[in-house]
């Protein structure tokens, strides 16, 4: 899979382009609804284990079978048709949760919408190793950047736009009618999604030649060789890691501290969670013109560094006026660490083996994305908030140390 926009025409990558940016709209559509979600569930009855696995899901799948999914899409000759169906079936489970309520009786429709939402972990997995693969693809080693800072731009600009519609329309309709709506008609977007990611055009590839062994230790030996074959990517991954783990180590206790220390109110909350999303949208066009005059390296030490900052001025000063601000610096920093992450992770991918080492990458996150977050509050309960917001920090600092030795190229 060592496709590249480069071994298209200039027409082709246009369009590639436009569809990329269009598939945006239709994902941010559908996936509006995904704050809703857990809600719907509640207000059906779900109790805090039901709700906890609607979350704990994608994780424990995407551990489990992210390096299996790699594998498999590494034998594809075009990887496009997985990225396109895998995203339809994830996008069409908000469909099947709307009719699921209006068809099944209430006392069987939380384990129902979980199943449904359990199944949909597997093409999730999927996807987000697809992701990845098509998006370095169509943008090539120069535009990854400039193709996803655009991307992420529109993504949240529309989902803001839907998601303040959808709260206007809850208020109006009766409950669980409300719900029914919003989950069928933003489940169009997966058809808009579906409609042009597949039209992006890539080359046919000739899959690598992958060892085969018949024993679970024949398929680790033959990941160590290819992992040793490419320590770059070695490298890099677990200082990704560490520094993913010390952002989900605060993500649970943020919220927890915002109400029991900081005792904001939740429009105070509100204007938090905006101030960081506005800042974010205006971050990718500044980082993506920053890379280009001072380099991926000058943009990859500023983010680490600069989000660490973060929780250590919130945990200092405790003032919600304050941490309105930090927060919005946090969506600066935030937004060109989303997208120098993608880029020098993908720097240190070797092509022909792109989604294996993509999954290898992905399983690290999921690893991380699972324990840091249990870590978080296991700590806040022993040590308290604001110290476990300041060890955060401390772990984000050591990540920006830790990418302060530079790796050697591929």
């Amino acid at each position: 899979m060592n496709s590249t926009s480069s071994d298209l025409t200039y027409e082709v990558r246009k369009r590639n382009f436009r569809n990329v940016q269009i598939d945006a709209i239709g994902v941010a559509l559908s996936t509006a609804a995904a704050p809703f979600l857990p809600v719907f569930l509640t207000r059906m009855g779900a109790t805090n284990l039901q709700v906890g696995l609607l979350t704990a899901m994608p994780g424990v799948t995407g551990l489990v079978l992210a390096l299996v999914i790699g594998r498999f899409l590494q034998t594809r000759r075009n990887i496009v048709p997985w990225f396109s169906g895998s995203r339809l079936m994830v996008l069409s489970s908000y469909a099947l949760t709307g009719l699921a309520s209006i068809f099944l009786p209430r006392e069987f429709l939380v384990n129902s919408v979980l199943g449904i939402w359990a199944l949909a972990t597997i093409p999730q997995t999927s996807l987000a190793v697809c992701f990845s693969v098509v998006m370095n693809a169509v943008a090539g080693p120069e535009g990854r950047y400039a193709l996803l800072s655009r991307r992420w731009t529109i993504f949240g600009l529309t989902n803001t736009i839907v998601t303040f519609l959808a709260t206007q329309m809850l208020d109006r309709v009766p409950f669980p009618l409300n719900y029914e709506i919003l989950f069928i008609a933003l489940s169009v977007g997966g058809l808009i999604s579906y409609y042009f990611s597949s039209r992006i055009t890539l080359p046919d590839q000739t899959p690598p030649l992958l060892a085969k062994s018949q024993s679970l230790t024949g398929t680790i030996q033959n990941y160590l060789r290819l992992l040793r074959q490419n320590p770059a990517f070695v490298s890099f991954s677990l200082k990704r890691f560490v520094y993913l783990s010390a952002i989900s180590l605060a993500a649970p206790i943020f919220p927890l501290f915002f109400v029991r220390q900081v005792h904001a109110t939740d429009a105070e909350i509100g204007t938090i969670n905006m101030a960081a999303s506005a800042v974010t949208m205006v971050g990718y066009s500044a980082w993506t013109w920053i890379s280009r005059r001072r380099g991926g390296r000058f943009v990859l030490l500023s983010t680490t560094f600069g989000l660490m900052l973060y929780p250590l001025a919130s945990a200092l000063t405790p003032q919600v006026g304050w941490i309105i601000v930090y927060a919005g610096v946090a969506g600066f920093f935030q937004a060109g660490i989303d997208l120098v992450f993608f880029d020098e992770l993908m720097k240190t991918v070797p092509p022909e083996y792109s989604a294996t080492f993509v999954s290898l990458a992905q399983s690290l996150q999921y690893l991380s994305a699972m324990l840091a977050p249990l870590a978080g509050t296991w700590l806040a309960d022993h040590i308290g908030l604001s110290t476990a917001l300041l060890l955060s920090a401390g772990l984000r600092f050591l990540g920006f140390l830790l990418f302060l030795r530079p790796d050697s190229p591929v």
